[in-house]
């Protein structure tokens, strides 16, 4: 058997395993635990998890972020990041560099963290692939839209508004 098999295999319980909720957020975070397992495991030989690939990739797409707008881009509680960035600053993947405010701090990758970023990107775009390939390109891409328009909404913020339908061109 093979790693895709085994992955399939892992990926797709029975249903008797994992019956069907009817709460939004259990759905959610049961879904979101459950990839993100798979991406550690398939991101395990670079040494960094998936929480701490998103913020590599994030930095070296983008450049120095400050802690807040990094945990702003990435949906964190400020905290949160700072927690995550404790291993990266120990490991020598990242550094805080001051800004031009002294009491600003900005996030940015050392050539260590660029070389780490490098190899877990090759392991990132493998499993990317793999779970397009169990759950389908156009579900897997559904799948993000929808994860984007409930990021959009202002649940966080105690509304409850849907958010608003992106208008058509008119041509």
């Amino acid at each position: 058997m093979g790693w895709p098999t085994l992955l399939l295999d892992w990926m797709m319980p029975s249903d008797d395993e994992f019956p069907q909720t009817l709460c939004n957020c259990l759905a959610l975070r049961q879904a979101s635990r459950h990839v993100t397992q798979f991406y550690d495991q398939a991101l395990a030989p670079s040494g960094i998890r998936t929480t701490q690939y998103s913020i590599l990739h994030r930095v070296h797409a983008q450049g120095p972020k400050t802690v807040n707008e990094l945990a702003e881009q990435l949906v964190m509680d400020p905290s949160t990041l700072t927690h995550n960035l404790r291993p990266l600053l120990k490991e020598g993947l990242v550094v805080l560099q001051v800004g031009t405010d002294r009491r600003r701090r900005a996030v940015a990758l050392t050539p260590q963290g660029q070389a780490t970023h490098r190899r877990a990107r090759v392991l990132w775009l493998r499993a990317q692939a793999e779970f397009e390939r169990v759950f389908g390109s156009t579900e897997a891409a559904a799948l993000r839209q929808t994860m984007q328009n409930i990021v959009r909404t202002a649940l966080a913020n105690g509304e409850s508004r849907p958010p608003k339908p992106a208008r058509k061109r008119r041509e």
